[in-house]
C-alpha cells in the first residue's frame, strides 16, 4: 500500500532494525519499546488488521507463526513472552498494517489491560 508506514518499512525506504525476515513476514524492533524486547511482526503482504487476516494465504499465516517463535527464541525469551495485536481505533491500532507485537524480557503484569 501506497502510504502505508510498514510497507514503506518493508521495502527499505524507511530505516528499521531488522530481527528476522523470510519470503512472508518482516520483524524489526519497536522504535517505542513497551518492554526490554519489543519486537513487531508483520506480514510482506499489506493487510490492514486481524480481522482482515483471512485475506492472506494459509502458508503466510502459518510462517507469520513459527517465525514469532523463532524470534522468541532467538531474543533468549525462554522465561516467556506476550504476544499482542491491536485490532482497530478502540484497541488503540496505530498502523492499519496488520502486526504482532512480541513482549518480553521483564515480568509482565496479570492483568492484560
Amino acid at each position: 500500500m501506497e502510504n502505508c508506514l510498514f510497507c514503506k518499512i518493508i521495502a527499505g525506504d524507511i530505516p528499521s532494525t531488522k530481527v528476522y525476515e523470510d519470503g512472508f513476514c518482516y520483524a524489526f524492533r519497536d522504535i517505542n519499546p513497551q518492554a526490554p524486547t519489543h519486537i513487531l511482526v508483520v506480514p510482506k503482504q499489506h493487510v490492514a488488521s486481524i480481522a482482515e487476516m483471512g485475506k492472506l494465504p494459509d502458508d503466510a499465516l502459518c510462517a507469520i507463526m513459527r517465525a514469532i517463535g523463532k524470534i522468541a527464541a532467538q531474543e533468549g525469551l525462554e522465561n516467556g513472552f506476550r504476544v499482542v495485536s491491536n485490532c482497530g481505533p478502540d484497541a488503540c491500532q496505530s498502523v492499519p498494517h496488520l502486526h504482532f507485537h512480541i513482549l518480553g524480557g521483564r515480568q509482565m503484569g496479570d492483568q492484560m489491560a
